[in-house]
């Protein structure tokens, strides 16, 4: 009798857990730690492409030692960031490291432009291509966790749902912060033109002389 009420007390407890969102809570949570795994894997991904593009771009340049320098030294700091997804503060120390290695890439591919030979390397260029695609997956991976994390949090937050989520210990998790919101809408593009030569501001003409008018005699 009394491994039969036990049964039935679990029962009644599993069915008022599902009713009250906890298995969607489990199964959202779930989701955002599959898209953060995705974010990490397409941010490795860049950074184990910068040692080969360094060491492409020194083969050429090797005049170019601080822009070569500042690369290294950004993935470094990459690498060396434990990120906690669940703690803000971690999470935005990881996201100011990461865009420090994308602006400092993009000043070394830039410093590229002005060695041809290097250009028609096709080492180089397979990795510029790789870059490339690894920078839109990186657009695509952080716009999906967004969204992930999104509906979860927007999930726990609703009534009665917060009640189990506060239950159980579950909080709002913090997001990818967007200083310009058009940077989660498309990947980093580097502009290889010419920058445009300003204009030469045109000679003023000297204005003519008045001739003194005849006197009257």
């Amino acid at each position: 009798m009394t491994r039969f009420v036990q049964a039935l007390v679990l029962v009644l407890m599993a069915v008022a857990l599902s009713g009250c969102g906890y298995n969607t809570i489990q199964s959202k949570d779930e989701a955002v730690k599959a898209a953060w795994s995705q974010v990490l894997n397409v941010y490795k991904r860049r950074a184990d492409l910068v040692p080969n593009l360094v060491a492409t771009v020194r083969g050429y340049a090797t005049h170019e030692q601080q822009v070569l320098t500042q690369v290294t030294e950004a993935r470094s700091k990459v690498g060396s960031i434990n990120v906690n997804a669940n703690d803000p503060a971690s999470l935005a120390q990881f996201q100011q490291a990461q865009g420090e290695l994308q602006s400092a890439i993009g000043r070394l591919l830039v410093v590229t432009e002005n060695y041809p030979q290097l250009k028609a390397d096709q080492n180089f260029l397979q990795l510029q291509a790789q870059l490339e695609g690894t920078e839109n997956r990186i657009t695509v991976e952080r716009q999906r966790y967004i969204g992930t994390v999104q509906d979860y949090n927007t999930y726990i937050r609703q009534f009665p749902t917060n009640l189990t989520a506060m239950m159980f210990g579950y909080k709002p998790k913090p997001n990818f912060t967007v200083e310009n919101e058009a940077q989660i809408q498309e990947a980093p593009k580097v502009d290889f033109g010419q920058p445009a030569q300003p204009q030469q501001p045109q000679p003023q003409q000297p204005a003519p002389q008045q001739q003194p008018a005849p006197a009257n005699g």
